[in-house]
């Protein structure tokens, strides 16, 4: 995917859950999200971040890891 499509698909999720949090109830991806389902919400939210951000370290070259030092 790329880059603009990510962080709408972001801005989605942020809308979604701001709709949520003012109390109102919304149709999702199909499904009727009420304040209950904020939780959902927010893993996917979260697990967009996530994409987007290993997205943006792989075109910086940095692996989608980090490495430990120990002495």
């Amino acid at each position: 995917m790329k880059q603009a499509d990510i962080e709408s698909i972001i801005q989605r999720y942020t809308d979604a859950e701001i709709a949520v949090l003012d109390g109102k109830s919304i149709t999702f991806n199909g499904q009727q999200m009420t304040l209950e389902n904020l939780s959902e919400i927010r893993k996917g939210r979260q697990e967009w971040e996530r994409r987007l951000a290993s997205l943006l370290a792989q075109r910086h070259g940095r692996p989608g890891y980090k490495l430990a030092r120990f002495p």
